[in-house]
């Protein structure tokens, strides 16, 4: 029965060949299922060394040590650490679109498995949360882009998930276009947590992040509720004049 059963698993195989996630091409034989094609990887740009060493911005010049960007020097934002899989353009833009706004809910694991690679292996975090859609945007999408990254990074990393904790109150305009104040704003008092987390150590998943008004928010909800740290983790972080 093994025989026939690896007999099929080529057919289907040869007849089927896994394809790349966010081009459709053709992988070759040796590549995961789950991996990128090499053009579309070669695309995916890592955030460079010259990044705020707080909240991930690239810095203009891509080179050089990280430090604080003016931002986070007037201000230190209330999450300790933003890890990212790489920067918002490319094949990874390309990837996240089709993810969010097309419906290839597919591409949940090839991304958490990107965003995996760049997260510590000592990390000591308790539990994982998503950054939630309010109820109205999810009856209209249907699914919850950052529940699903969550979901499959939690399995990665071996944590709990507490995929109900946080609650979206308010159903806030869209973010894009709008620069930091003004999504500070639009996001405010539109995150509350629903139990207690004294002591608890989060790391909190999101697609993308642009000015961080979003993980800013859900950061003080959590923390409002007792959570000691709150560490960031997102597939792609994008330039300060980009959308996301």
């Amino acid at each position: 029965m093994n025989w026939i059963g690896q007999q099929i698993g080529g057919l289907v195989d040869f007849l089927f060949p896994a394809a790349c996630p966010i081009c459709l091409g053709a992988l070759t034989s040796a590549a995961p299922a789950s991996s990128f094609c090499t053009l579309c990887t070669s695309t995916i740009t890592p955030l460079p060394s010259g990044r705020c060493s707080r909240c991930a911005l690239p810095f203009i010049a891509s080179s050089g040590s990280s430090h604080y960007c003016a931002d986070c020097s007037r201000e230190l934002p209330a999450f300790s650490a933003v890890y990212a899989a790489g920067l918002y353009s490319g094949a990874m833009k390309q990837a996240l679109q089709r993810f969010k706004y097309a419906g290839a809910v597919d591409l949940d694991q090839p991304l958490a498995e990107l965003l995996y690679a760049q997260i510590p292996p000592d990390i000591d975090e308790h539990v994982i949360v998503p950054v939630p859609l309010h109820l109205s945007r999810l009856r209209q999408r249907g699914f919850n882009q950052s529940l699903l990254l969550a979901r499959a990074l939690a399995h990665n990393l071996q944590l709990t998930l507490e995929q109900a904790i946080l609650k979206r109150t308010v159903d806030s305009h869209s973010q894009q276009g709008l620069d930091a104040l003004q999504r500070a704003k639009n996001l405010n008092n539109a995150f509350v947590a629903t139990r207690r987390l004294d002591g608890c150590k989060v790391l909190l998943v999101d697609d993308v992040m642009t000015t961080g008004a979003t993980v800013s928010a859900c950061t003080q909800a959590l923390k409002d509720v007792g959570a000691m740290n709150v560490n960031i983790a997102v597939i792609a972080r994008a330039p300060r004049h980009g959308n996301g």
